[in-house]
Formats: structure tokens, C-alpha cells, sequence
């Protein structure tokens, strides 16, 4: 079995294994780890086909195995596989619709989010290794909605494991807030008087910042990341479109994704699953008003701008971390501008060398959907087909039906990312009707929280908010608080 390895997107000379860039988490010079397009394994269509009828966890141990033969025995990653996709705590369904159309919910894990998949694979993965180690790490994690309370109770409890999340507050639902302070133990959530972006960077200064670890744990290694720019989670965000094929007729044809797209972690892994040999058409990168990667795509042009509030809060995102190893895949260059003395970004998203624009277009489209069109599209899907959609499962149907004119005839799937439940107002705005809260979040509302405030403004630019410095020093004060106990 051919060895894998990963280098950083901002140095190529970094070149290494699975494990350590699980470990690492952030590549070298704020990079993110990456896999050539020629090296990734390819599956033969015989074998694509015989996915059919397998379970979850037999499928993502088919797709993930040629990346970690060499790292993980078989009996192990099956065992670990088996445990993060037991159908008894994460079901998958995939159903049909109308005409060739189907919807993927990806919403029936334990916090009822599509990021429950990758967290699993990611916390069980890690803490393997880690436990063949002796070491420990704290993994550090920005959300804008979902991710956060999937990555927490994926590393709940986990022994050689801690966890920082930090949240931009106001910018989440009651709901998925609680999913993250309501947990205690080795979870630790902050609220950031910021936006998402505020959050992320936040994250990335802290997780190079190796002077900060060694003072705190005598250890520089200490920081790791959970969020879609670990590989650790990138990877088995590849499986999902592998099982949604076993379980449609496509009738001899490749089928269309169409995808919410937030910090592009699900569309990437779909981008790989498709150079491993998926029979995919179209990749459709669906995304709200921030409408930055679709106006690149049509234009080569990119430009970030201050991030839109949206129903789809999960995708409040005006740049996506995963952005740059898709333009890498694509034989093009973007890295963030930064202060050499605070590492801060001081100019997000430039590219120096561009991507093979006309490549990426054949392979993948995009469109932005309106923040009424969230509202409209629910309300229509439900009264033609009985069936509630949150507001990220309305973006992935509202590009279906731009990019096929509503023509429901070509074999597609709709990635549903989150369960309405979770978007009671928005929901309830949309078609009259109050989802209900899914059954964990019920007992999650009636639970004490444990939350850690960032109180310090952001700084203000043309381009929106940014991490400031006071955030930074507060930040590393209250984490230097927990673990000096």
C-alpha cells in the first residue's frame, strides 16, 4: 500500500503522515495539510459498486483505509469505525424526493448535525494515537454554529483529550450554544465578542503560538485543531457522498451533490471523493449572502468583505478556511497576509498564483441564495412534499433547483446538514409549524451552562471585524486560568 503524505499548502516542502499532521493540526506557516491530487488513492468502479448494501462504518473503512493502511492496523480502524458510526447513536438516511432527487440526512447523530461525522473519526483517531504516545493534546475549535457542539461530544470524556471552543456570541442558537456549555468536564466554551471570523482567527493565533504552550505545558505540541482545517476532519467528510451512491438508483449515470456550504470542509471532502473515483457530475457549493466564492468563480476575482448574518447561520462564513486547498487542488496558491510580529491576518485570501479556473468550473458550480429565499424555499418544499428542511438543507435545495432549472430528471443528492429542530423560529417562520427540539437538546435545555466570556471588543477594518489584541491577551489569560488549577 502506497504511503500517504500530507504537506502544508504554504510550504510543500512539509511532507508527513497522517498521524502527524492529526497531531499537529495547523500545517507550517499557517498551511493547512493537504494531499496531491495525484496521490490520492483511487478506487476502482467495481469496487464503488459493491458499496451496495454495506453499512456506514463498512464504507468509511473501504474509503479510508487506503489513506491510513500504513498508520492504523485494519482490526483497529474497524473497531474505531464501528464505534463512531454505530447506527444505533448515528443513522443515516437517504431519501427520495421526487423525480431522481434525494436528501442525505446527515442529522440523526448526537448533536443532529452532518458535523457529528467527521468529529467521531476525528476525536477516536486522535485519541488513538495519542494513547499509543502516552501524550495529550487540547484541541482548540472556532464554530459558527454546528461544528463546535459536534467536535465537544465527540471529545467528551475522551482520556488523553481537552477541548477549547470558542463561539462568536449572538451568532448561534440557544440550542446549539448549549450543546457546547452544558457539557463540563474536559470541554471548555468561550464566548468571543466577535463574528465567526473573529473566532477562527482566534483559533489559528492561539494554535501557532507553540511560546504559549511550552509556558503552560512545557510542551509545544500541546495545541491541536478539530475545526474542517484538521485533516483529521477534511478526511471522512469524503465517505458520506460514497454511501449516499450505495443507496440511490442513478440508473447507470453520475449524480449531482448538492451542498450548504459553509467553511467548505463538506464540499472539499466531496472534491476528494470524486479524484478517488465517484461517479459525481457536478459538485453544487451552495452558499448564502456571502457570496465571495461564486462571484471568484465567475469572475477569477476574489474579494472578502464583512460576513452577512443569515438563516443559515452554520454558513456564515465570508472565508472559508477549506477555500485554500481547493484552489491548491487545482494547481493554484491563496494564503492569508499576516503581521510578522502578532501573526494576525492583516490581508485574508490572496492569491499569488492562480488556480486552473476552467478545471474547477467543470467540476464544481456555485450559486448565493437570499436570505428571503431561505424562508420561501422551506415553505415550498414542505407544502409540495410533506418535508421540513432547516435552513441549510434550503440552500442545498434552492441551488438544485437553480443549476437545473427545476427540473428534477438527473440523479441528485441534497446534503440535509442539521435537523429543523434545531431552527424552531426560523423553521416556524418559514411554514407555520414549531419543529420539535430533537430529544437530546431537550434534557441539554434544562441543564446548568459553563461559559468563559471574551469581553474585549474586535478591532474594525474596512473588511470587516478582526481579532484584536486585548482578545488575544484575555483569551490566553482564562485558558492559563483552567489548566493552572
Amino acid at each position: 500500500m502506497k504511503e500517504i503524505l500530507f504537506y502544508s499548502t504554504n510550504d510543500p516542502g512539509e511532507r508527513v503522515d497522517f498521524q502527524a499532521a492529526l497531531l499537529a493540526g495547523m500545517a507550517s506557516r499557517y498551511g493547512l495539510y493537504m494531499i496531491d491530487r495525484t496521490d490520492v488513492p483511487v478506487m476502482p468502479r467495481e469496487r464503488i459498486d459493491a458499496l451496495n448494501g454495506m453499512t456506514y462504518a463498512q464504507i468509511a473503512f473501504e474509503v479510508l483505509e487506503p489513506f491510513l493502511a500504513r498508520e492504523i492496523p485494519s482490526v483497529t480502524l474497524r473497531g474505531l469505525l464501528n464505534d463512531a458510526y454505530d447506527t444505533e447513536k448515528i443513522p443515516t438516511v437517504v431519501q427520495h424526493v421526487t423525480g431522481k432527487t434525494y436528501i442525505m440526512w446527515l442529522t440523526r447523530g448526537p448533536t443532529y448535525s452532518f458535523k457529528d461525522y467527521a468529529a467521531r473519526f476525528f476525536g477516536r483517531a486522535l485519541n488513538y494515537f495519542l494513547g499509543e504516545r502516552g501524550s495529550r493534546r487540547v484541541v482548540i475549535v472556532a464554530t459558527s454554529g454546528d461544528t463546535g457542539g459536534a467536535v465537544a461530544d465527540a471529545l467528551l470524556g475522551l482520556n488523553n483529550i481537552d477541548n477549547i471552543v470558542f463561539y462568536p456570541k449572538g451568532s448561534i442558537s440557544e440550542g446549539q450554544r448549549r450543546q457546547m456549555t452544558t457539557l463540563g468536564n474536559n470541554v471548555h466554551a468561550f464566548e468571543v465578542n466577535g463574528d465567526f471570523d473573529v473566532c477562527q482567527a482566534l483559533a489559528k493565533n492561539i494554535l501557532g503560538d507553540r511560546e504559549f504552550a511550552v509556558t503552560l505545558f512545557d510542551d509545544p505540541e500541546r495545541f491541536t485543531s478539530a475545526n474542517s482545517i484538521s485533516v483529521g476532519r477534511l478526511l471522512p467528510q469524503a465517505v458520506y457522498p460514497f454511501y449516499a451512491y450505495s443507496q440511490i438508483d442513478t440508473g447507470g449515470q453520475p449524480f449531482i451533490a448538492s451542498i450548504p456550504s459553509g467553511n467548505f470542509g463538506n464540499m472539499m471532502g466531496t472534491v476528494i471523493a470524486r479524484q478517488m473515483g465517484l461517479p459525481v457530475e457536478k459538485i453544487i457549493c451552495g452558499v448564502n449572502e456571502n457570496r465571495e466564492f461564486p462571484e471568484f468563480l465567475s469572475s477569477g476575482k476574489y474579494t472578502v468583505r464583512p460576513s452577512v448574518k443569515s438563516p443559515s447561520s452554520a454558513m456564515i462564513v465570508s472565508h472559508p478556511s477549506n477555500l485554500a486547498r481547493l484552489i491548491d487542488f487545482y494547481g493554484g496558491h491563496m494564503f492569508d497576509e499576516r503581521d510578522s510580529v502578532t501573526g494576525n491576518v492583516v490581508k485574508p485570501g490572496v492569491i499569488d498564483r492562480m488556480p486552473d479556473l476552467e478545471a474547477m468550473r467543470r467540476d464544481i458550480c456555485s450559486f448565493g441564495i437570499s436570505n428571503a429565499a431561505h424562508f420561501t424555499t422551506m415553505k415550498a418544499v414542505y407544502e409540495r412534499h410533506g418535508i421540513i428542511l432547516d435552513p441549510h438543507g434550503a440552500v442545498g435545495w434552492a441551488t438544485l433547483e437553480q443549476y437545473l432549472e427545476g427540473r428534477h430528471d438527473r440523479p441528485a443528492v441534497i446534503y440535509e446538514t442539521a435537523d429543523p429542530g434545531k431552527f424552531p423560529d426560523d423553521v416556524g417562520t418559514a411554514i407555520g409549524i414549531t419543529p420539535e427540539l430533537p430529544p437530546g437538546m431537550k434534557k441539554q435545555a434544562a441543564l446548568p451552562e459553563r461559559i468563559y466570556s471574551i469581553e474585549a471588543p474586535p478591532g474594525r477594518t474596512a473588511g470587516g471585524l478582526t481579532l484584536s489584541t486585548d482578545q488575544m491577551r484575555e483569551a490566553r489569560e482564562k485558558i492559563r486560568k483552567i489548566y493552572s488549577r
